[in-house]
């Protein structure tokens, strides 16, 4: 199927080298405090509240990743956790793509591990937040090379496809992601174990999901505001084939905009797509068409709001079919488009240099190409030039924290003033997801219509509409509010009305909390037991898939035989 890992020591210096482009992204923000961006949140201990399983009012869009968090921030502090999986989703993308290229080259894997690391998409997602994607598109690479090795049934390889997968599907886009690389890659002749496994692991979302009373509608609005967007002088569809593209522009970095950014994306492309035939060569032509064609279905789904018809098919499907949000923000499906032409890319540079006279001549051109990434995309490095910083919370946080941890009144509680997103002074006004329902160890219901630009996107918490109908306590405490939380020195309207005849328990410079009077309504949520199945089934599998792989394969085979023989 393609070349061996190589050597030890070049493993070790492709490992060198993919921990320095982490560290070249992310040293500034390797200190004490958090990294506060857009959709990013983390908090110094998240806790395991019925959101976090997905058996809240809201859709589960960020299950099981919450879960995981409020697991692992149990056991270590939020910040550490948070820099621990920016670290690794770089490093993890870059050692990736270096061992997943079909080559004997050390200079040739290097140029894989910059061309698919360093990458608008990796950029873009990260400025935005989009932690979970990131993970995802770190593991594809390792997605590939266990389907490739079930595809061709070495051993131990199913075992191998699910840990590979175990961290991709911490989100339902990432769950997709990872799932229909599996099942594309591994082949027709293995489709029923790679569809098996692809249930399996996205268990933890699918079955909140389908329990939802609310259902899995989407606001057709969404397809205008998450379309992909011109990142230059070019159409979209060219800033998505060179893996941009992203609907907000505030996250793009600068030096996408550049009078020269399409023509570079163009000459990449260009130089990809010649070194598909060597890829396909050294793979055979099956999987490296299926990869191609993986790709290729990326950027149609990313583009296809930009396309003659797109919109209002894309429209028509948010409205009637059940799901169909997940092709919101459909720039994240680039992410297929990636490996194509990190490997092309990476394997034309090999067979141009081999065509050069001269060792020093071949050494220039690998270096400069493993270089082009970086020297055109520089507004990555060194956390974007300062885009994003580790902030520390303010202490009224931690008050706040403990005040509702010993209180054992019930009700949930409301962000105000109502908006998805905040602006601190002490995260120096960024735009960042209100930090509340991470942050407290309560449930914390915060208003979910985003404005994007001019327009309003409908939220999909059915008891948003209570709170936002509410002109008293009384209103609230109806809708199952026992708290209301104002966050103060961030841009918003708080309706005095709310407020009156609630206690006061505790108020700093940034947080007031107040109880509100009476008994809180008892909230219906839906049973757990399904959510809960659902998770360890899950845990299971990869529980005994890190088991397959510390078993000798001897034992496995004699374990076989035994089985065949009785039967």
């Amino acid at each position: 199927m393609g070349a061996r890992d190589g050597p030890l020591s070049e493993r070790l210096i492709l490992a060198a080298v993919s921990a320095g482009l982490a560290l070249l992204v992310f040293l500034p923000v390797l200190g004490r405090g958090f990294v506060l961006s857009y959709d990013m949140v983390f908090a110094p201990r998240q806790s395991l509240v019925p959101d976090a399983l997905g058996l809240g009012s809201a859709l589960p869009r960020s299950v099981p990743a919450d879960a995981v968090i409020a697991l692992a921030t149990a056991v270590v502090p939020g910040d550490v956790v948070q820099k621990f999986v920016l670290l690794l989703s770089l490093f993890l993308a870059a050692y990736g793509a270096a061992r997943l290229v079909p080559t004997e080259h050390l200079g040739t894997r290097m140029v894989a591990a910059t061309g698919y690391a360093w990458t608008a998409y990796f950029a873009e997602r990260l400025f935005i937040g989009h932690w979970p994607l990131l993970l995802t598109y770190a593991c594809l690479p390792w997605i590939v090379r266990a389907a490739l090795s079930l595809r061709e049934s070495e051993p131990k390889a199913l075992a191998r496809l699910v840990l590979a997968c175990a961290p991709a599907v911490l989100t339902p886009p990432g769950g997709v992601l990872a799932a229909l690389t599996a099942i594309v890659l591994a082949g027709p002749r293995k489709l029923g174990r790679t569809i098996g496994i692809a249930v399996v692991l996205n268990l933890p979302w699918l079955v909140p999901t389908l329990l939802h009373p609310g259902g899995s509608l989407s606001d057709p609005g969404g397809v205008a505001a998450f379309s992909a967007r011109a990142e230059s002088w070019g159409p979209a569809i060219l800033s998505v084939l060179g893996l941009g593209g992203i609907w907000n522009g505030d996250v793009v970095p600068g030096s996408r905009g550049a009078p020269m950014a399409p023509l570079l994306i163009l000459v990449t492309l260009g130089v990809a797509l010649a070194g598909l035939r060597p890829l396909a060569r050294r793979w055979g032509t099956p999987p490296a068409r299926a990869l191609l064609v993986l790709g290729v279905l990326g950027v149609v789904l990313a583009a296809l709001a930009t396309l003659p018809f797109g919109e209002p098919v894309l429209s028509w499907a948010m409205e009637h079919i059940p799901g169909a949000g997940l092709l919101r923000d459909a720039q994240k499906w680039v992410a297929w488009w990636a490996l194509p032409v990190a490997l092309g890319f990476a394997l034309a540079i090999e067979a141009a240099a081999s065509r050069l006279r001269t060792e020093a001549a071949r050494i220039a051109l690998v270096v400069a190409a493993a270089l082009f990434p970086l020297l055109t995309m520089p507004d990555l490095a060194w956390g974007g030039w300062g885009r994003i910083e580790a902030v520390s919370y303010p202490e009224d946080w931690n008050a706040v924290h403990r005040v509702l941890a010993e209180d054992d009144r019930p009700g949930d509680v409301v962000a105000l003033p109502l908006s998805t997103f905040r602006s601190f002074a002490w995260n120096d006004h960024r735009t960042q997801l209100d930090p509340a329902p991470r942050a407290l160890p309560e449930t914390v219901l915060i208003d979910d219509i985003l404005r994007v630009g001019g327009e309003e996107v409908t939220g999909e918490d059915s008891r948003m509409d209570r709170v936002r109908a509410a002109t008293s306590p009384g209103d609230l405490a109806a809708a199952g509010i026992g708290w209301v939380l104002v966050e103060h020195e961030t841009p918003g309207f708080v309706d005095p009305r709310l407020l009156t005849g609630t206690e006061r328990v505790w108020s700093g410079d940034w947080l007031t909390l107040y109880r509100t009077p009476g008994e809180p309504a008892v909230t219906e949520t839906a049973s757990p037991i399904p959510v809960v199945l659902a998770n360890g089934v899950a845990l299971m599998s990869i529980s005994a898939a890190l088991l397959c792989l510390k078993l000798p394969v001897r034992t496995l085979s004699r374990r076989r035989n035994s089985l065949s023989r009785e039967e």
